[in-house]
Parts: C-alpha cells; sequence; structure tokens
C-alpha cells in the first residue's frame, strides 16, 4: 500500500535537528509513523502503559469505537516501538485486522520446541527492526525472549537465531523490503540524517 507521503516530502515537515542515538525520542518516531501512516493506512502509533498490543478498529474492547488501528507499544520505550512497528510491517491485510494480528503470545520459559517456533515467527520482524534501528542510529539488540530457559540450549538458540536474522537482513537489503517498511526506513534515513552512515557494512553478526 502506498503512503500518502514520499520521503522527501515528509522530510520537509519536519524540523532540520540532528538526533544522535544518546537523544533519540519516541515522541519524533511516533510523529513521523502517524506522518506517514494515520491516513494512508488508517493506523497510529501510540504509546501504552502495559504490554504491547495491536488493536484493530472496532475489534473487541473497551475503545472498540475507536476509528484507528493502534499500535501500543510497552511503557514509552524506543526499542519497543521500533519492534512493534516491524511486525506491523509484515502484517498482512487479513492480519491487521485481528488482535495481535491472530497470534498468541507464550511467555519466558517455552519447551525447546516451541522456543525454535517463536524464533522462526521472529526472523523477519527482528531483521526489520535491525534495519529501521540503524536508519535512526540507534544500536539493535536482538531478542529471543528466553532468559528462563536451560543456559545452553538458550545460547545455542540465540547462535542459531542470530545466523538466521543476518540472512534474513542481507536478503531484504538485496531484495528489497517491505513497502511498508521501505517508506519508513526512507523517512528515518531523511529525518536522522542517515544516509552517508547507512549501508550493508553495518549488517554483520558482530553488530547483534
Amino acid at each position: 500500500m502506498k503512503s500518502s507521503l514520499n520521503a522527501q516530502q515528509f522530510c520537509s515537515l519536519l524540523d532540520e535537528n540532528v538526533r544522535t542515538e544518546d537523544d533519540l525520542r519516541v515522541e519524533d518516531l511516533i510523529r513521523i509513523f502517524n506522518q506517514l501512516f494515520l491516513d494512508s493506512e488508517n493506523t497510529q502509533l501510540m504509546a501504552g502503559s502495559s504490554d504491547p498490543e495491536y488493536l484493530p478498529a472496532g475489534s473487541h474492547h473497551p475503545d472498540a469505537h475507536y476509528q484507528y488501528h493502534r499500535i501500543l507499544f510497552a511503557h514509552g520505550f524506543y526499542a519497543s516501538a521500533l519492534h512493534e512497528v516491524s511486525h506491523w510491517c509484515i502484517a498482512g491485510s487479513a492480519r491487521r485486522l485481528l488482535p495481535d494480528y491472530g497470534y498468541w503470545y507464550e511467555p519466558d520459559g517455552r519447551s525447546a520446541e516451541r522456543q525454535r517456533e517463536f524464533e522462526k515467527v521472529e526472523v523477519k520482524p527482528q531483521s526489520i527492526e535491525w534495519i529501521l534501528s540503524e536508519a535512526c542510529g540507534r544500536k539493535f539488540i536482538i531478542s529471543t525472549d528466553n532468559l528462563d530457559g536451560n543456559p545452553v540450549e538458550v545460547g545455542a538458540g540465540r547462535e542459531r537465531f542470530c545466523a538466521a536474522v543476518v540472512q534474513q537482513t542481507q536478503h531484504y537489503l538485496k531484495n528489497g523490503l517491505p513497502a511498508r517498511a521501505e517508506v519508513l526506513k526512507q523517512a528515518l534515513l531523511a529525518y536522522y540524517q542517515r544516509h552517508h552512515e547507512f549501508g550493508a557494512h553495518l549488517f554483520v553478526p558482530e553488530n547483534i
């Protein structure tokens, strides 16, 4: 789906202050996302007060009358916002009509088999999150979300997962991102003035 603004037009609407990794403001990310997608995709990025959640417009929720689909990220954290947006960028049109895209979250302490299923689902969104993080100059930290598992299994799983994320990221860099992810990446590069720093050399295993 096409955004109502291209990255160059969008950049002209924003101030020209350069943000460093130390002073990235989540309010800027919210503003960038909503300027791009509030009208074109009927979707709003919002800071949540608890766990992250995706709520389609008219879903069974106390705010079911709300007119926009909402991406609620955890506790106002920039990293959480990038992660939740990355999931949205790969969700198809049917899944974007379902709360949390029709998925369910299984908490930490998963079995080895369930952990592998979790990692398989997380490869693409974390790959996109890595690209978007570098577009705004933020350090990406990969997550297998399995702190309570067997330490040996957790270590092996993390190594396997990192390799899968690197491979997927290289695929995106070569073949292109999903459309909404590309629009957002270009807007972040423009806003944070990162075009010269951004490149394939950033996306190597030692950087995650």
